[in-house]
């Protein structure tokens, strides 16, 4: 499993010209199953998510969780984060997961994050959306599930 992460001051993915979903401070989740990922991932995934101390204190440090702020997540699933990119001039999406299982992936993180955080938001796995946000710092990061993390595969270029 792959995450790139944006904290945001606001965010929200449209399809169609109409709203999806939509958050205010928090973070905007692009997620992506990759290949070989498991349900047992899943959950040490969310929790490391909610964990993640990128919002600054009264000091000013990254000391905060989107949880410690009781902030927003917007969860859109994104397959072209497994793109391959080491050599020719067309991505190659081999590393992602099959669509059928990139979906249920998808849905059962967002519903572990919902059983876990009060404000979760989504797109639609598989459509055309438009995503705005106004990127909060700007803060950017990747999170990776621990397997990959330990450099079991390619790690993403930023």
């Amino acid at each position: 499993m792959l995450a790139l992460i944006q904290r945001v001051t606001e965010a929200a993915v449209r399809i169609d010209g109409d709203t999806v979903g939509a958050i205010g401070t928090g973070l905007l989740v692009f997620f992506c199953a990759e290949r070989g990922d498991a349900d047992a991932e899943l959950d040490r995934f969310a929790q490391r998510l909610l964990r993640l101390r990128c919002f600054g204190d009264e000091a000013g440090r990254m000391n905060r969780s989107v949880q410690d702020l009781a902030g927003g997540l917007l969860v859109v699933s994104q397959f072209t984060l497994a793109a391959d990119t080491a050599s020719g001039n067309r991505p190659g999406f081999t590393g992602a997961a099959a669509p059928d299982e990139g979906r249920r992936l998808y849905e059962a993180f967002v519903a572990r994050l919902r059983g876990l955080h009060p404000v979760v938001e989504t797109g639609r796995f598989g459509a055309d959306m438009k995503v705005s946000l106004v990127n909060d710092g700007p803060v950017t990061l990747w999170l990776r599930s621990p397997a990959r993390e330990a450099g079991t595969d390619r790690n993403p270029s930023p």
